[in-house]
């Protein structure tokens, strides 16, 4: 479980506010993270391109493949995972700059649709 937390944290880090919705477990461990204050007025376009954007950082690290190889499953995966958030996991979204529980378990399930690999 600690090496999903700082895969987690490396990655929402290194994406520069994108989010680290790829990871599972705790999310306690993020309360010194500052989300871009930008995520609350954020539309959905746009979280959705973060989403994307930080699902092909962090595929690209586990699979060794080029980003752009990853434009269509991530795009895959940002489009279900967000079609599948409650208003209430969105928001937290927003606040946070991470997926809360409810919302992580979506993200893997997408993943798994979107034939992704899962964070180790």
């Amino acid at each position: 479980m600690t090496t999903r937390l700082r895969l987690l944290a490396a990655t929402g880090l290194l994406a520069l506010g994108a989010t680290a919705a790829l990871a599972s477990g705790s999310s306690a461990p993020f309360e010194q993270y500052q989300p871009d204050p930008a995520l609350k007025t954020a539309s959905k376009a746009n979280l959705e391109g973060r989403v994307r954007h930080a699902c092909a950082v962090v595929q690209a690290r586990m699979t060794s493949a080029p980003e752009a190889s990853l434009d269509r499953p991530c795009g895959c995966y940002a489009k279900q995972t967000l079609r599948s958030l409650d208003e209430s996991e969105l928001d937290a979204y927003r606040v946070t700059g991470y997926f809360n529980d409810s919302a992580r378990a979506k993200a893997l399930s997408a993943l798994d649709a979107c034939k992704l690999q899962r964070p180790v």
